[in-house]
């Protein structure tokens, strides 16, 4: 049995990830998530069991804040932000966060029979800075089961040099302008002809700053 386990997609559900959860039993999402829209695509892969990130807003108030679970006999606890977590981990087989964006596993102190893994499986959402994309999957067979990483490649194209700084404002207030209306980034690149590398990158960014300026992204952006 397969089991997709991803975080921090921001709004975003890249292909290469819908592509890798082909074949799933189940999907976890460790939380922000940011909008109704990615869980009802994930929804029609296979069953969605998701927690509520801190950048999870009034839409998703119905979602827990951890969930407690057994999946394929394993004994598994979700949540969003690490410092959440129970005190005591030992009655888990697999403890899952996500907020740091960052690739993580680490066995803690066996207990008995159990060993715990502790995972994050970072960020498959707008990447941020030079993080790696990534994800988990996650195995079980009737005699025991193991997590991959999967890795998803980034072109890391950016913005080109030379570029005129009123076309990159220009073009950062027009993808600021279809993120507010709730269009996706490959709908916004597809519509404005904006490079795809380029809307995320403006997207990452809208997204992880509520309130930033147009003004703001190009400071952080570094134009």
């Amino acid at each position: 049995m397969k089991i997709g386990i991803l975080s921090d997609t921001h709004d975003l559900l890249r292909p290469e990830v819908i592509g890798n959860l082909q074949g799933c039993r189940c999907i976890l999402h460790a939380g922000d998530i940011s909008s109704r829209r990615i869980l009802e695509e994930l929804e029609q892969i296979a069953p969605v069991k998701a927690v509520r990130g801190n950048n999870d807003k009034e839409w998703a108030e119905h979602l827990p804040m951890f969930l407690d679970m057994e999946l394929g006999g394993l004994r598994v606890y979700m949540t969003h932000i690490r410092r959440t977590l129970p005190g005591d981990l030992s009655a888990y087989d697999l403890v899952i966060t996500g907020h740091s964006h960052q690739y993580s596993e680490r066995w803690l102190e066996a207990s008995g029979q159990r060993r715990t893994l502790l995972l994050n499986p970072g960020s498959c959402g707008p990447r941020r800075f030079d993080q790696k994309i990534t994800m988990a999957m996650l195995t079980v067979w009737e005699d025991g089961w193991a997590v991959e990483r999967i890795g998803i490649r980034h072109a890391g194209r950016g913005f080109s040099p030379g570029t005129d700084p009123g076309d990159l404002r220009r073009q950062v207030e027009m993808v600021c302008r279809e993120l507010e209306k709730g269009r996706t980034i490959g709908a916004i690149a597809e519509k404005t002809g904006i490079d795809g590398d380029r809307v995320e990158q403006i997207a990452r960014l809208f997204v992880t700053h509520p309130g930033v300026t147009v003004e703001g992204i190009m400071e952080r952006m570094g134009l």
